[in-house]
Formats: C-alpha cells, sequence, structure tokens
C-alpha cells in the first residue's frame, strides 16, 4: 500500500472534527505566530549588528559620548578624515532624535551638507516626489520609505517634530536599513533649528576603499583627533549600533525563551489533539487493520494528522505575522541609530517547515500509541 494514497484519509478524518481540529489550528497558529516574530527580531538584530565582508562604513563620535546631543564635533574634522589613505568618502552629519534612549517609535534627524548626500551615497534613490524641491527648499526633507510608510507621509506633506518643522520633498529607498528610517535634512537648517550652531556636527559617516580598510583607517582617524580638544571614537557602524544599543540586544537576547514556549507549545497542542484523536478512534483502527491495513500504515495516518494540523496552523500563524510586521513597520531606535524589524521571506519559509516538524513529531507517540493497542479488544469496545 502507498502511504501517500492515505493523505487524503487523514486529512478527511480532521474535517469530521470540525471545533477540535479549528481550536488545534489556531492554538498552533498563535505559536507559531510569537515564534515568526522571535525569529523576525533576532534575524533584523543579526543584520543590524554582524559585520560582513560587505560592509565598509565608520561612524566617527565624540570619545566618552553617546547621546548624539552631547557628541560635538567642528566640521571642518571632514577634510583632514579625507586625506587619510583608504578613505573613500566622508559626509559631516548632525543628528536629532526625540528620543536618545531605547524607543519603538524614533523620529531621527540626519542633516547633511547640500549636495553630499548623493555624492556620498549614490545607491539612495528617490522613488517619489520631486528631487528639485530638496534643492529649492531649506526646509525640504528626503524620508527614508519605511519612515514615510510608518507616519503616513507622502511628497507635498508637512510635519512638525522635536521643534522643527520640514517639508516632504521625496520618499527615498536604499538598499541600507539606516537610509530607510530617517529623515534627512540639509546641514545648515539642521544646526540652525537645532540650536546646536555652524560647524558643528554630530558624527562623521566614513566609506572606506574596502572591509579590510575599516581597522587601520579607524585607528588612524583616532590617532589624528587623540591630542585634539574634542577627540574621537570611531568604529565601524554596525559595532556602533551594538555597543550603544547593548540593553536593547540583551532584552532580544530574551526573547528566544519565548520562542522556545511557542516551539512547546505548539508540540503540546499537536501532541494533545492526536492523542485524543487516537483514543476516541480505537475501533476504526482496529477494522483498518483487520481490513489488511499495516501498522506502519496506521502509523502514517495517524502522523500525517498532527503534520497537517502543524502546517495549517503554520501557514495561518506565520501569514499573520509576515503580514502585521509589513504592515506595521515596526522599528527600534537607540542613539540615533535604528533596528527595523522586517519579515524576510526566508524566515517564513523557516517557520512554517518548524511548524510541520513539530506536528509530526508530536504525532509520533500517539500514532505508536495506536498501533500497539490490541485488535481483538478494540473490536469488543
Amino acid at each position: 500500500m502507498r502511504p501517500l494514497a492515505l493523505l487524503p484519509l487523514a486529512f478527511k478524518q480532521l474535517t469530521r472534527h470540525r471545533l477540535r481540529t479549528s481550536l488545534t489550528v489556531l492554538g498552533v497558529a498563535a505559536g507559531m505566530f510569537l515564534l515568526t516574530s522571535v525569529e523576525t527580531l533576532q534575524h533584523s538584530l543579526a543584520a543590524a549588528t554582524e559585520t560582513t565582508a560587505a560592509d565598509t562604513t565608520l561612524v566617527v563620535y565624540r570619545e566618552n559620548r553617546f547621546c548624539p546631543a552631547t557628541s560635538r564635533l567642528p566640521e571642518h574634522y571632514a577634510d583632514d578624515i579625507r586625506s587619510l589613505p583608504g578613505v573613500r568618502e566622508v559626509i559631516p552629519v548632525q543628528v536629532v532624535v526625540n528620543n536618545c534612549g531605547a524607543s519603538l517609535d524614533v523620529i531621527t534627524f540626519r542633516g547633511v551638507p547640500e549636495g553630499a548626500l548623493i555624492k556620498y551615497a549614490p545607491e539612495i534613490a528617490i522613488i517619489e516626489g520631486d528631487p528639485a524641491l530638496w534643492d529649492r527648499r531649506d526646509d525640504a526633507t528626503l524620508l527614508g520609505e519605511q519612515f514615510a510608510r510608518r507616519r503616513g507621509l507622502k511628497p507635498g506633506d508637512s510635519f512638525d517634530a522635536v521643534g522643527i518643522r520640514v517639508h516632504v520633498a521625496g520618499i527615498i529607498h536604499s538598499p541600507f536599513v539606516q537610509d530607510n528610517n530617517v529623515a534627512y535634512v540639509k546641514l545648515p537648517f539642521l544646526q540652525q533649528s537645532s540650536k546646536t550652531g555652524l560647524g558643528v556636527v554630530t558624527q562623521f559617516n566614513v566609506r572606506v576603499n574596502s572591509s579590510t580598510d575599516l581597522t587601520p583607517v579607524a585607528e588612524a582617524i583616532d590617532e589624528l583627533f587623540k591630542s585634539a580638544q574634542q577627540p574621537t571614537n570611531t568604529r565601524p557602524e554596525k559595532a556602533f549600533f551594538a555597543e550603544s544599543a547593548s540593553n536593547l540586544i540583551e532584552l532580544i537576547g530574551f526573547t528566544r525563551w519565548l520562542g522556545l514556549g511557542a516551539v512547546i507549545a505548539v508540540v503540546g497542542l499537536v501532541g494533545n489533539a492526536i492523542l485524543l484523536v487516537v483514543r476516541g478512534r480505537v475501533k476504526e483502527n482496529a477494522v483498518l487493520r483487520t481490513l489488511g491495513y499495516p501498522s506502519r500504515a496506521i502509523l502514517f495516518l495517524v502522523v500525517s494528522e498532527g503534520g497537517f494540523l502543524g502546517l495549517l496552523g503554520g501557514l495561518l500563524g506565520t501569514g499573520l505575522a509576515w503580514s502585521f510586521l509589513r504592515w506595521e513597520s515596526f522599528t527600534i531606535g537607540s542613539e540615533g541609530h535604528t533596528l527595523a524589524i522586517r519579515p524576510e521571506i526566508n524566515t517564513a519559509l523557516i517557520a512554517i517547515l518548524t511548524a510541520l516538524i513539530l506536528g509530526l513529531i508530536a504525532a509520533i507517540l500517539p500514532a505508536i500509541q495506536a498501533i500497539r493497542q490490541p485488535i481483538v479488544k478494540n473490536l469488543r469496545n
């Protein structure tokens, strides 16, 4: 007998008890919703903090300073940094945030010199709006696409935050997460609006020629300004975020225990449901075995039901988590840097496969119990 021919029968057995099956699927979906959310959070954190061979960005900050409001560096440092070997481009940045600590809804303004943004980051593309308006208006802003989606803003709108009122000139897209979650404005405008004064910036973003230049260039920058009135501390961008958001990283690390709890709950739900099915169907299983169905066929039938419960719950829970996280576009900010919580297709596929495997595993013990039951005794019952 071909085992795959039993799959329609296994599915039909589940539909006979719609209420019990529906409650089990909903329970599995709740567990997989939590597991998918946790894995998305973990994946987003890894993408934001783990340095790879493709990373070529350094952040030059004021030594012994953490919050953007306390980091003040002379703007003319850019010329000295640009002359160092291995440096490809430098851009001074003024950062103003509505909340320096860890927060779910952080508004970050980044002031950059006029005409320097596209030169520094040519991968940035204006996908909506009028680029000429960005050049004409001093209070114009270019919003990252996730920032705009989260705030419901579009080109032509105006908004006020941190005491700064700006006009949306365009929406930008960038392969770098940080660019998609901030509002870029002109540096002189932000310096005056935030009352930090002209010629003073929060940090310098430095692009080096290759990832192998990150450490030597960082050491050269700090050595250059070691004896200056405003000494610097230079780190790779992802290392900077990892250090500034250390408390946030510890909190996210704790969510792995929530993911483990979700896995245990899914196994328990499916296992209990299948056990009830087996105990309520002893006579039917005995009849099947009397008709010539081997024990492995009964085993496959029961395990398949567990797989169906896991798969259906996984599809529902993962789909809901995916839609919710994509729609809400959550970000967690800390000290001017943002962590975008964006689900990836690989995360969703792994979650669905995990639900299927958990359903199969949970059904193994009830399936063994089903094939060990005496045929004659079950027929009498």
